[in-house]
């Protein structure tokens, strides 16, 4: 192995050499070196490698002391490798290195040592924008996240104010110092401020939720001029102190002020048909203002909630049909003597709350009050029609026919057979036979449907399970000739009747056994209470106690009065008027009814949370 051979080898290794005597002078340099560096062999050749070559990033010298390149020489060590250094080339610029060193000998005598060194630069790049796109991956999946939990807020209630309040907290301190949801309704000079999250210590300044100060025709359209595309806008507090009567300057001075800030963007609400409000998300402080891969993040929060905010929107006007039309179905309730009556209807917890349950009150043709609670099968638009056929068809059957409940019942199952494409329903039908001032019987027949219960002032409960049959539609259709038997009760005084759909005590998660079993458990323990109780009050505790979810509920209950109460030459004060409320349309009043009835706030919503 000759010295062409070793000549070759350095001339063509690939990366820089350099080998310098025991006081660190250079004595040889590689073409590689020489390339590396921009200066010849011979411009290096004795020069000291430490002062000549080695330089901070900036080009600044570096103390002998603390270059460890020239370690081996000072202490005699086997080598040393680096990579945070740099190298001065001729022109004055620098070149990140990562080298080695290793002691040479000659002749078993330590003669100086060995620089082996490559350009770091390549090497650094990649790294540095393998870091850029790892912090670009990062900072893209923590968006994407973003709008991942922005969506399952929006999608977690029906409700905007529960809605805004979950998304907030995501936004802050991610994405600003603060947000604030105002809704503005187009065509309206007020909004009103539903939302607002601040960064101090996650706190919701509900102070600053309240109604916002009405603007002028000419302000409000300048803001929707302002916000009229699509895209966010962005403001500084320059320019609300420079334009005070700025469009944007009125809703946004509060949160300035109050929460700080120098900047924020504020993001329109909106779908095609309709402008919902705006999204301002601030930052305070010494943070940046929003950089546009951030304000397009805001962009598409703000479609995504406007999206929300529609179709709560149409959820609520859906319900809102649904319930008028529920309620122009469902019957009013006759005042009837001393008898006092009243009655619930809850909905399944769906959007259309509409179904085939209903209950009925009326006076027949020979001046007994009858009543009704029936199901029919179905839970929505069709299951009502069907509803509203069978209760119209009883009706007339009962006014016209003077007839047994169990007489009723066959005439109701052959016309709904013949004339009716109605599915089967379940009822009890029942006459509250007896003179003024009582006693009071019930004769009723159940076709298919949950007993009623009978519960008596000292609170002995009972179902009455007589009177039962077969289900309305079925017996015709299928030729079976089954009747329904006439069942009879006496009514004792200051007791009460409940008739109940199955929705009140059948649920997925409950049998029906059980669920009987809790309400007469629940109507015991409230029978001892009449005496202070209207029968209204009866029945919303009783709702609250049991707390039905899931199928629609309908209740009706009759409280009966003291024995001897409005007979001929009975003094006693009359018990208090019934309430005006039922679930029926509140312009509704039962069949020459006089009694005014104003729309009152249903109370049995208290008994079921949203």
């Amino acid at each position: 192995m000759g010295p062409a051979f070793l000549h070759a080898v350095l001339h063509d290794v690939g990366a820089g050499v350099l080998t310098v005597d025991t006081s660190g002078r250079i004595t040889f340099a590689n073409p590689w070196a020489e390339h590396l560096l921009g200066r010849s062999q011979e411009r290096m050749r004795g020069h000291d490698v430490h002062d000549l070559l080695h330089r901070r990033h900036d080009g600044s010298p570096v103390p002998r002391e603390r270059c460890s390149m020239l370690a081996p020489l000072r202490e005699g060590g086997s080598g040393e490798l680096g990579s945070e250094e740099y190298f001065l080339r001729a022109d004055g610029t620098t070149v990140p290195i990562i080298w080695s060193t290793t002691p040479l000998r000659v002749a078993g005598r330590k003669a100086g040592m060995v620089i082996v060194f490559h350009d770091f630069s390549l090497q650094r790049e990649a790294e540095e924008r393998a870091a850029a796109h790892t912090a670009a991956l990062e900072a893209l999946t923590d968006r994407l996240n973003l709008v991942a939990d922005v969506s399952a807020a929006l999608m977690s209630t029906v409700d905007a104010s529960g809605m805004s309040r979950r998304l907030l907290p995501l936004l802050v301190p991610g994405m600003g110092d603060w947000a604030a949801l105002d809704l503005c309704p187009t065509g309206s000079g007020e909004g009103e401020r539903i939302a607002v999250h601040s960064a101090r210590d996650g706190e919701r300044p509900v102070y600053l939720e309240e109604p916002l100060p009405p603007l002028s025709e000419e302000s409000r359209r300048a803001v929707e001029r302002r916000l009229s595309g699509d895209e966010p806008v962005r403001v500084t507090a320059g320019e609300l102190t420079a334009d005070p009567d700025a469009p944007l300057a009125a809703p946004l001075r509060t949160l300035f002020d109050r929460l700080g800030g120098r900047s924020a963007v504020v993001v329109p609400l909106s779908t095609r048909q309709r402008f919902f409000g705006t999204l301002a998300v601030g930052r305070a402080g010494p943070s940046p203002a929003h950089a546009d891969s951030e304000v397009r993040v805001l962009s598409d929060i703000g479609r995504r909630l406007g999206m929300a905010l529609d179709n709560v929107r149409l959820y609520h006007e859906q319900r809102n049909v649904a319930e008028t039309m529920q309620r122009q179905l469902l019957a009013p309730l006759p005042q009837v003597d001393r008898l006092r009556m009243a009655a619930r209807y809850l909905p399944a917890q769906s959007a259309m709350e509409i179904g085939g349950d209903w209950y009925d009150a009326f006076l027949l043709s020979d001046g007994i009050t009858a009543l009704v609670i029936g199901d029919v099968v179905g839970h929505d638009r069709q299951a009502a029609a069907h509803m509203a056929e069978v209760r119209n068809m009883l009706r007339a059957l009962a006014w016209d026919h003077q007839e047994p409940p169990s007489v009723i019942m066959r005439r109701l199952d052959e016309a709904v057979t013949h004339t009716s494409d109605a599915p089967m329903a379940t009822l009890v039908f029942a006459r509250v036979e007896g003179e003024e001032g009582g006693p009071w019987q019930l004769h009723w027949v159940t076709a298919g449907h949950p007993p009623p219960l009978l519960v008596t002032g000292e609170g002995d409960t009972r179902f009455l399970t007589g009177g039962h049959g077969p289900l309305i539609g079925m017996s015709s259709v299928l030729h079976l000739g089954l009747s329904w038997p006439d069942a009879y009760e006496d009514l004792p005084p200051h007791s009460t009747l409940l008739l109940y759909t199955d929705g009140l005590v059948e649920s997925r998660g409950r049998s029906i056994d059980l669920g009987l079993a809790k309400l007469r458990h629940h109507a015991a323990i409230l029978a001892r209470r009449m005496a202070e109780q209207t029968v209204d009050d009866f029945c919303d505790e009783l709702l609250a106690r049991i707390d039905p979810r899931g199928d629609d509920v309908a209740l009706l209950a009759l409280r009966m009065p003291a024995a001897g109460a409005g007979a001929p030459g009975d003094t006693t004060p009359p018990p208090p008027r019934q309430s005006p409320y039922s679930p029926a349309a509140p312009d509704r009043a039962a069949p020459g009814s006089t009694v005014e009835r104003p729309e009152v706030r249903d109370p049995t919503r208290a008994a079921r949370p949203e």
